[in-house]
């Protein structure tokens, strides 16, 4: 079979994120057995038109506003496919309407508020209204989300049909839990791309909170982008500087050093569609306490792998550090059941079922 998937990023772009790595990891999947794949992205500084990754054809075009036409253009050009994947961000690529084969939606979050996050009014009203539009539009077209939280959303904006399935992570989770005391400072981290969603100005204020409360800790960011220089300058206080480190981009394996080295992952976003670093930080031992928004209530089972706070303020979120760190056998056991869930959402387990359905799809 040939299957096609259309994103406005690929995993080459610098700007590319959890997104474009779940979306590889299935792409490769469907490759192993035996399948062509395909991916056509937008373009950015720099690249090639055309290259190959992991085994998958990834061919670049236009920008913001011509990608699709540059997209339909190549694709007429094209043996025929059976399955093209469109891959929502915000605007979709609008492939049933001229791709003439077999289509799925693919869709992580329905943004919502994350789009008061990027723009102000009335560009933001406008970019609710017109995904809610584009969801009525596809209503009648298969999605396929990882999270419940998505799922709901799209049914309340008329989509009929939504699959779930939850990701995968690379993190191989420890072959052992490693022993992990709640000593002084509490260790916090925060794994994101610096950007305004992801409210991680949110997590330097909870550290300020606690350091006033008399607890001490530290805050480690890892991750770069827009918001970078705002939140250093915002963590350049007396009163914080020595507790908070930012490390920029990590390898993998830094990365997850880091993680494994913390006490707690702080998720403090507007909205995700699943919250990949929240299983990452659990494969590493590292359970996670994060607001109660779509995609965080998902890949954090509260009082189970975690905790979700009851609301979405610094101020929340640190009393539920403040009653765990007052509750170390209860910290163990979440970090226990986290690192055990993390176990069953590896690749080998997770992949099966959504290529199966993905064939499943291509042979309607």
């Amino acid at each position: 079979m040939r299957f096609l998937m259309l994103n406005w990023r690929d995993p080459a772009n610098p700007k590319s994120g959890g997104a474009e790595r779940v979306s590889l990891a299935y792409l490769e999947g469907l490759r192993e057995r035996g399948h062509e794949v395909s991916w056509f992205a937008n373009d950015f500084p720099g690249c090639k038109s055309e290259e190959e990754i992991s085994g998958i054809q990834i061919v670049r075009g236009g920008g913001s506003g011509t990608s699709v036409l540059m997209a339909r253009r190549w694709y007429r050009q094209q043996q025929p496919f059976d399955l093209v994947i469109d891959q929502h961000h915000g605007i979709p690529w609008f492939a049933p309407w001229w791709s003439k084969t077999n289509c799925v939606a693919y869709i992580h979050e329905v943004l919502g508020p994350i789009w008061d996050a990027f723009y102000s009014w009335p560009v933001s009203a406008f970019g609710r209204w017109q995904e809610r539009w584009t969801h009525w539009l596809y209503r009648n077209v298969p999605f396929w989300t990882p999270s419940e939280s998505t799922k709901k959303a799209l049914h309340a904006n008329g989509v009929r049909n939504v699959t779930v399935f939850h990701n995968g992570t690379d993190a191989t989770p420890l072959p052992t839990l490693e022993n992990k005391p709640l000593n002084q400072p509490l260790r916090l981290i925060v794994v994101c791309r610096l950007a305004p969603n992801k409210r991680v100005d949110h997590a330097i204020e909870i550290t300020r909170i606690l350091l006033q409360r008399g607890f001490p800790v530290h805050l480690t960011i890892v991750g770069s982008g827009e918001s970078a220089t705002q939140l250093r300058q915002g963590a350049n206080r007396p009163e914080l500087a020595a507790h908070i480190t930012f490390t920029g981009q990590l390898s993998e394996e830094q990365k997850n050093a880091a993680l494994r080295a913390a006490h707690l992952l702080l998720h403090t976003s507007v909205r995700e569609g699943w919250g990949l670093n929240v299983i990452e930080a659990n494969a590493m031992g590292t359970p996670a306490v994060v607001y109660p928004v779509g995609g965080l209530v998902d890949s954090t089972l509260h009082n189970e792998t975690g905790i979700v706070s009851p609301a979405e303020t610094p101020q929340s979120l640190a009393e539920c550090l403040v009653q765990l760190i007052k509750s170390p056998e209860e910290y163990e056991r979440l970090r226990l059941n986290a690192w055990e869930r993390a176990k069953k959402l590896q690749w080998k387990i997770v992949r099966p079922p959504v290529c199966d359905w993905l064939e499943s799809q291509a042979a309607r």
